[in-house]
């Protein structure tokens, strides 16, 4: 039985993932915290690409089968951390992220970010298509406060458009891959 206070759209492919990733700013020598690790499609992806990946995953069931499926696959360079993205605390050094949030959170992850003491020097998540647009400051838009708020310190942009094929369960709203680098 699906619990529905998880509830969360997830990338059905590793190759997906792995274009995605072709379309960040990710390089070999990157610390990358993932926000919602899920069973691994990302984190797997992830971890062929940059030094290390934090995988934040708050349900223990989810977790077993992270850990299973990286030690499976021989994965030594992720550290998956069973906790709420909220209570995380961000690294010291620099680091960008790399999630597909729960829709329902995306903001509120958005808000730790960029408050945090030490933001990310980048951001990529999957997002609701019209949450993203909210976040691009242009004239073609609506704006929003957090959007206002990204922008004094990132350029934002739209890298992608996504399917609802490209997800299990598939969402009901158009996604997009959303990306956030700094001045």
């Amino acid at each position: 039985m699906r619990d529905y206070r998880l509830a969360q759209h997830f990338l059905r492919s590793p190759r997906l993932a792995l274009m995605l990733i072709g379309h960040s700013n990710l390089k070999k020598r990157d610390l990358v915290v993932e926000v919602g690790a899920g069973s691994g499609v990302i984190t797997s992806a992830l971890s062929k690409r940059v030094r290390q990946v934090i995988a934040i995953e708050p349900d223990a069931t989810t977790v077993a089968k992270l850990t299973e499926n990286l030690s499976k696959r021989g994965i030594a360079n992720v550290t998956v951390v069973e906790k709420e993205f909220q209570d995380f605390e961000l690294p010291d050094e620099p680091y960008k992220i790399f999630a597909n949030p729960p829709f329902h959170l995306s903001s509120e992850i958005l808000h730790k970010l960029i408050e945090d003491k030490n933001p990310p020097e980048a951001i990529y998540l999957i997002l609701q298509k019209q949450f993203a647009l909210k976040l691009l400051n242009n004239t073609r838009h609506y704006t929003s406060q957090l959007g206002y708020q990204l922008t004094v310190d990132y350029e934002t942009k739209i890298r992608l458009p996504l399917k609802p094929n490209d997800f299990t369960p598939p969402p009901a709203v158009p996604c997009v891959f959303f990306e956030a680098k700094r001045k």
